[in-house]
This record gives structure tokens, C-alpha cells and sequence, in this order.
């Protein structure tokens, strides 16, 4: 059923009316910049940044692709950790977030394996509960930033945006992995 649909048969859930709304707000949006440049709306001359999200609520995966849309990011999206690993192994993206608590292979056992793969693609980790333990034991997993969930749609943008602004290059190959115990982030952790 489309969302068109939906809101006649008056079933049209929270999350699908505030899709409509994130997409009425695009549309006015390049309508309203377009009749400031007195033109057409303009392309952007470099390519949109690829946002790999990997959530396993359906709900909040499309939400963030949807948001993360806006800006004009391309988002490809993964149900659980395992479909997140062939994705990231299939495509080069600009960056990955995703959730802890996963199917298949959790968030962290996600990052550990791009980090083995050698891959420097930033990660952002959006959960409702931060793995902070396995965090602070495993600094090699090397976190971009941290996302407490539920967070605010600025949020997502602030952090997916600033994130974007201090990497460089995508998929380029990173110094060997640091043993965790001789790190000074460990100091005082028990193995």
C-alpha cells in the first residue's frame, strides 16, 4: 500500500505521516531555492556521499535514509549486521552507521570487521544502549561518534555532517591494529 493510500483508509501510522512531511519540507524547499536563484535548481557538481545505515527496526531505518536524503546524501540500507557486511563489501561508502543490538553480527563485531578488512571508513554508532564497556576495551574499533538513541533528526544531520567534513577519503587502508591492552584508553580495564 502507498502512503497515498494509507492516509485515505486513515491508517497512516506517526513514522509515514512524518515521511510526507520530511518530503513535502524537500519539495518546498527546492522550490523556495529555486525561486531565489531565479532559476532552476542546480545539481550539486560533486557526486552525493554514500551513507550505509544498518538498523534492524524497519521504522527508524527508513527515517534515517529518508532524513539523511534531504541534504542529498545517496543511503543505501542493511536489516541487520551480516546484509550490512556484504553492503559495505559490495560498495565504497562515505560512511556507516549503525546500530549495536543487530541480528547476525552486532554493531561492534560489525566495526571489528571492517577494521580487520583494514577499511578507514568512519563509523558513527547509533543505539539506545552503547556498548561503552566493549567500547573502551576495543579502542582499535576507532568510533567517529556515538549516537544516544532516541536523538533529535538535527542530531543525526550535526553529526553524519561534521563526521563527513573530517574524513577525507573513504575506503584508503589503515595502520595495523593497535593491541588494546597497550593502548592508555585501557589503562585500569581488565581484560
Amino acid at each position: 500500500m502507498k502512503d497515498k493510500e494509507l492516509s485515505q483508509a486513515g491508517s497512516l501510522s506517526p513514522f509515514l505521516k512524518r515521511r510526507q512531511r520530511l518530503r513535502t519540507m524537500k519539495n518546498n524547499e527546492l522550490l523556495q531555492a529555486g525561486e531565489l536563484a531565479g532559476a532552476s535548481v542546480q545539481c550539486p557538481v560533486n557526486p552525493p556521499q554514500r551513507i550505509l545505515v544498518v538498523d534492524d527496526d524497519s521504522d527508524l531505518r527508513l527515517l534515517d535514509a529518508d532524513v539523511l536524503a534531504l541534504p542529498g546524501y545517496h543511503v543505501d540500507a542493511a536489516e541487520d549486521g551480516a546484509a550490512g557486511w556484504e553492503a559495505l563489501q559490495a560498495n565504497n561508502y562515505n560512511l556507516l552507521i549503525t546500530e549495536h543490538s543487530l541480528p547476525k553480527l552486532t554493531g561492534v563485531e560489525l566495526v571489528r570487521k571492517l577494521r580487520s578488512a583494514r577499511m578507514a571508513l568512519p563509523v558513527v554508532m547509533a543505539a539506545g544502549r552503547l556498548p561503552t564497556h566493549e567500547l573502551a576495551r576495543n579502542p582499535s574499533l576507532q568510533l567517529a561518534a556515538t549516537l544516544l538513541k532516541p536523538f533529535a533528526v538535527d542530531a543525526l544531520l550535526d553529526t553524519v555532517k561534521n563526521v563527513l567534513r573530517a574524513t577525507d577519503s573513504p575506503r584508503e587502508l589503515i595502520a595495523p591494529l593497535p593491541n588494546w591492552r597497550s593502548q592508555p584508553s585501557a589503562v585500569g580495564l581488565r581484560p
